[in-house]
């Protein structure tokens, strides 16, 4: 342990003393004067340890040189879970100010309900850690500047969770697209559609659950105060006052991996559409959506129309994918790998069939004729043969590792620039909230990608 690292674990104490008589803000401040030196290991702690929080630490863990130090959750059988899970030694709080109090914390994961991402990132920001955000990185549009203003603020870094991109099925399909495979894009289209009760967030409720097992008033924040409901804990995503529905959970890893493979900045017009068809148990959101995204041109790309969609009602055949479509080809994205289809039309454009032609005179006819076989040769009347080229990722291949390794190499080097920076992070969370903001108001919404500002 260096020098540094052990003045810094020494003030531990103090720093305790003060939270507990002078509240948290001056211990912040005080944890931000006193930066880690970097060492070979990296200190998390995890914000939030239900499914996705489970997911996230196993695979930053699976990372050389990073320690899992302290948990936070509001839920008392969770934090029993993580000592069976992670280590009787680790620290478990259901205060996560606690956890932002330790200088043994190099970095935080934030894995709460969408509605306290901001919050938890900020405060965690402020006391000088480093920050890893699951998608989307705001419950609401007018979240994101404040966000993005503490992450440049702080000088720390910040990767929000959309770990597909950091795949090499994204990274393949990236190559190909700017190497030009498929021509000027036009239209996007992306879905995800699931059929079991599981996939439509219906997950499994402990039998303690209760007032005393789960800080509820902490839970609700600033939504509406209601009484305990264990239902509405354990599967938050179907509210709309905690989660943000099958667009922000859903939507946001399609848009992300776009914007990736594409390098664009964003849509300026969204409408979306839909209803609860199904899972009619209570909740708030839509179990079916549909999304028209309207993409400017740039300097990047074309103009292109995108369209998404989500059934969980979808008892048919399901097959999850991504389709770039161009001038020239398609890229086929999906779990397995990458599908690129080449298809290029002839310079002549054909006659005869359904066409105009047999609609012509005799001597109409023969005129066209030898007026197309003057303009067109041979080989431009032929086609070039459909090419398909498929793309599986390596064995071994751990896209979620993948994706806290360069968290993780930013963290060590003292960079901001991760793959998914906060600026990323908004300018795909933003549109999946206008999507939530165009079905409940049933009204299309205008979005400003440059300004990342709602259009009036």
């Amino acid at each position: 342990m260096g020098t540094s690292r052990r003045k810094f674990l020494g003030t531990l104490g103090a720093v305790s003393a003060l939270a507990s008589t002078q509240g948290f803000a001056k211990p912040f401040s005080i944890i931000k004067s006193l930066s880690i030196s970097p060492n070979d290991k990296i200190r998390i702690a995890t914000i939030g340890m239900g499914i996705q929080g489970h997911y996230d630490t196993k695979a930053a863990l699976r990372n050389e040189g990073i320690e899992l130090v302290a948990a936070a959750d509001l839920y008392t059988g969770r934090l029993d879970r993580v000592k069976q899970t992670f280590g009787k030694d680790i620290f478990t709080t259901r205060d996560y100010r606690e956890i932002l109090q330790r200088p043994d914390v190099d970095a935080v994961l934030v894995v709460t309900p969408d509605h306290w991402h901001d919050k938890i990132t900020i405060d965690a920001l402020q006391a000088g850690k480093h920050v890893y955000c699951e998608k989307p990185m705001v419950h609401q549009i007018n979240q994101g500047k404040a966000v993005i203003d503490a992450w440049k603020k702080s000088g720390k870094t910040m990767q929000v969770g959309s770990q597909r991109i950091s795949g090499a099925v994204f990274a393949e399909a990236k190559r190909l697209l700017q190497a030009g495979e498929i021509g000027e894009i036009n239209y996007v289209e992306s879905n995800s559609d699931r059929f079991s009760a599981i996939g439509a967030w219906n997950y499994s409720i402990p039998t303690d659950a209760s007032p005393a097992t789960v800080d509820w008033d902490t839970f609700l924040r600033n939504a509406p105060k209601t009484p305990f409901d264990a239902k509405q804990f354990f599967r938050w995503r179907n509210y709309k006052e905690y989660g943000t529905g099958v667009a922000g959970d859903l939507f946001v890893h399609l848009i992300t991996g776009v914007h990736h493979v594409t390098d664009s900045i964003g849509p300026e017009r969204i409408f979306a559409s839909g209803g609860l068809s199904y899972w009619k148990d209570g909740r708030n959101v839509p179990d079916v959506m549909v999304a028209i995204l309207d993409y400017p041109k740039t300097a990047q790309h074309s103009d292109f129309q995108m369209v998404l969609r989500v059934n969980f009602a979808n008892a048919g055949t399901i097959n999850n994918n991504t389709r770039i479509i161009g001038t020239e080809g398609q890229i086929d994205l999906s779990g397995n790998g990458v599908v690129l289809s080449k298809k290029k039309l002839p310079k002549a454009p054909g006659y005869s069939g359904y066409d105009s032609y047999f609609t012509f005179s005799d001597e109409q006819q023969a005129e066209f004729k030898k007026s197309y076989d003057a303009q067109y040769s041979e080989a431009d009347r032929k086609g070039e043969p459909v090419k398909e080229i498929k793309f599986t990722p390596p064995v071994g291949d751990d896209e979620h590792k993948n994706h806290f390794a360069d968290f993780f190499a930013n963290v060590r080097s003292g960079s901001q620039k991760t793959i998914e920076d906060p600026i990323v992070g908004f300018r795909a969370a933003a549109p999946v909230l206008a999507c939530n903001d165009s079905y409940f108001q049933k009204k299309p919404i205008g979005w400003n990608p440059t300004d990342m500002k709602l259009k009036k």
